[in-house]
């Protein structure tokens, strides 16, 4: 588990729109590890700045991105934040965090496997983040290690912070997709599903979840 730069503040304002670099570098990822790229371009920025949403708008919130890839949604959270709080990214492939740590020296960005989030937050005395956005490829990740990291987040979240991830439109029917919507429903107590974004390839939604069920029950 590799961190490229100490903890600090987020950078200030960014560019949110995603140029020829991250096509360039996202192309190179989907041809070194095809496995574990589950999109056929990067995040667009409507899409980016959807997920980004979710991230408080005032104070000095802590932010939990998993699975950046080239950035797109890294640059929109670093915009949401202008300068304030904290923003920790995660990403497995290093090639990628250190693409994401050159454009965006505001974050904090870790080399790590998302199903240990809980450590990897411990390491960087992060007790609870305010809202976490997830960027991974949910298709691509075994069902064991989906609960794993949904359970590591849903333990992440202060009372009431949020989880925000991407669903393509066309994989919604889909058998995976559906198990996963239900597992989103095991793991929290309030699911919605955001309006599609069409500016992005393909189509998505975004899942906003709040409230997970393990810390309900632990609080009841």
């Amino acid at each position: 588990m590799i961190d490229f730069r100490e903890p600090g503040r987020c950078g200030q304002s960014e560019e949110v729109s995603p140029g020829p670099r991250h096509l360039q570098t996202f192309l190179a990822a989907a041809a070194r590890n095809p496995q574990t790229v589950g999109a056929v371009a990067p995040t667009s920025a409507r899409l980016a700045e959807r997920l980004a949403g979710v991230v408080p708008g005032v104070g000095e919130p802590v932010v939990v991105e998993l699975g950046p890839g080239t950035g797109p949604t890294t640059a929109a959270v670093q915009h949401r934040l202008a300068g304030r709080g904290r923003h920790l990214a995660v990403e497995l492939d290093p090639v990628l965090a250190q693409h994401v740590a050159r454009e965006h020296p505001g974050v904090e960005v870790v080399v790590g496997d998302a199903a240990v989030l809980g450590d990897l937050l411990a390491e960087r005395d992060v007790l609870e983040v305010d809202a976490a956005v997830s960027g991974l490829p949910w298709s691509l990740i075994r069902p064991d290690t989906q609960r794993a990291i949904l359970d590591a987040v849903a333990r992440a979240l202060r009372p009431g912070a949020p989880f925000t991830t991407i669903a393509y439109l066309h994989a919604l029917p889909m058998g995976g997709a559906r198990r996963f919507r239900a597992l989103l429903d095991e793991v929290f107590d309030e699911v919605l599903t955001t309006r599609t974004v069409w500016r992005n390839l393909p189509p998505a939604v975004s899942y906003v979840c709040r409230r997970p069920r393990s810390r309900a029950g632990h609080d009841g």
